[in-house]
């Protein structure tokens, strides 16, 4: 089994790599980029074949390592 985990900074939290791609885009010429927030896509391959539990232990790695649960939010996603 597969998932898919997206972790993202939390609303509030500044994010500079964000800053730093809208304003290059800016100098590459695409125009009417206000905003923009970067994050981070991890996959994962599972033996686990049950999803409820898989979304469980994968929630939990995230907890634990996958993401700073601190500033940022994640989704889990199974696959």
């Amino acid at each position: 089994m597969k998932a898919r985990v997206f972790v993202t900074l939390k609303n509030g939290v500044l994010d500079p790599q964000g800053g730093a791609v809208r304003h290059a885009l800016g100098s590459l010429g695409f125009e009417g980029v206000e905003k923009v927030r970067q994050g981070k896509v991890i996959e994962l391959e599972l033996a686990e074949t049950d999803a409820d539990k898989a979304r469980a232990s994968v929630s939990l790695m995230c907890d634990k390592l996958l993401a700073n649960t601190v500033i940022e939010d994640y989704t889990v996603e199974i696959l």
